[in-house]
């Protein structure tokens, strides 16, 4: 049995192209110099491109077969002779605007061989889709629903009524929809569960008394949310996510979180409900973030950290609970100090 490959190999394009889509200058080869495809720096074959932006592959650069690294200023001088040398100033994102030339599928996944709605999936007449929607066998599709041109339903996902999805969204293989506004240029990947009931009871000795949770999930353009996260709708206003923001694998968001623009949340982050997080907030994961808080515009929490107070904008946040980095590293000082004296006696 062979391997399967999944993402065909692009055509060979030339050092020059290269360095025009990375916004690079070529500091040492060819421009002519023709590149055959990417690989990492340890294992790359020749005639490939790789990327250098972390001190811990030093080692692995020195060896490289590759024929060109993508490499910051600062870093150029440690590429082998045998490379080509293409300084830009953040080489991962370099990477990243090159791969997206090289594999346009791996951006969103190509649907092929399907018709642009299958006999096989179940739309309610009731329900408007643009030319050029693609729906995959199994899904469902409610009366009211709007989906625009270009977006992609995938197997067995499910929109509910009233939703209204924009143009050249993708939605993935078993993720459900309801209760949600979605803007363009929107990825859920599969598994994702948007506008389902928030978590709200009146709780009491007698008995805990269900709050209806009548808002709804509003999406802004280019978000991208990762595989079985999980996002409630607003109780009695709207949760919302910003434009540009990108969300991980299982992440749950609570009723009426606002989530800002650009922002970025790591796998397994909970932020509980009515939680605001401005803008070009990064939070790491397994963070658990406490309802009514606001986390400041830029500020960063760093992994398995609770947020349970207001944190200023540009914080740089961590611990249990958290506090400035600075500090939390002081306390951490001090206990290994005390563990260690403990130890001694």
């Amino acid at each position: 049995m062979s391997d399967p490959i999944f993402f065909k190999q692009p055509e060979p394009v030339t050092l020059g192209q290269i360095a025009e889509w990375a916004g690079a200058d070529i500091e040492r080869g060819d421009p002519s110099h023709v590149i055959s495809g990417v690989g990492p720096v340890e294992e790359a074959l020749a005639g490939t491109l790789v990327f250098f932006d972390n001190t811990v592959y030093l080692d692995k650069l020195a060896s490289t077969e590759a024929a060109a690294v993508l490499v910051a200023r600062k870093h150029k001088d440690k590429v082998p002779e045998s490379a080509a040398v293409l300084v830009c100033k953040e080489p991962y994102r370099s990477w990243a605007l090159v791969l997206a030339k090289l594999y346009p599928e791996a951006m969103f996944p190509a649907v092929k061989g399907v018709a642009a709605v299958s006999d096989r999936a179940v739309v309610d007449p009731g329900a408007v889709l643009e030319p050029g929607v693609i729906v995959e066998a199994g899904a469902v599709i409610a009366a009211g629903a709007e989906i625009g041109s270009g977006t992609v339903i995938r197997a067995n996902a499910v929109i509910a009524e009233g939703v209204r999805i924009g143009r050249d969204c993708v939605v993935g293989a078993n993720a459900s929809v309801q209760h949600a506004i979605i803007g363009n240029k929107v990825y859920l990947h599969p598994g994702v569960c948007v506008g389902q009931d928030g978590f709200g009871y009146a709780m009491g000795p007698g008995g805990h008394i269900k709050v209806p949770q009548i808002g709804r999930v509003i999406i802004q353009d280019n978000v991208e949310i990762g595989a079985n996260t999980t996002v409630d709708r607003g109780a009695n206003r709207d949760t919302v996510i910003g434009e540009g923001t990108k969300i991980d694998n299982q992440v749950q968001i609570g009723h009426n979180v606002v989530i800002g623009r650009h922002c970025v949340i790591v796998s397994q982050v909970g932020i509980s409900g009515s939680a605001t997080l401005e803008d070009y907030v990064a939070i790491g994961g397994q963070t658990g973030v406490r309802g009514h808080v606001t986390i400041g515009m830029g500020a960063q929490i760093a992994a398995v950290s609770v947020v349970s107070e207001d944190i200023p904008a540009g914080g740089r946040y961590g611990g249990a609970p958290a506090k400035p980095v600075k500090q939390w590293f002081r306390e951490m000082a001090v206990l290994r100090k005390l563990a260690e004296r403990g130890n001694a006696t």
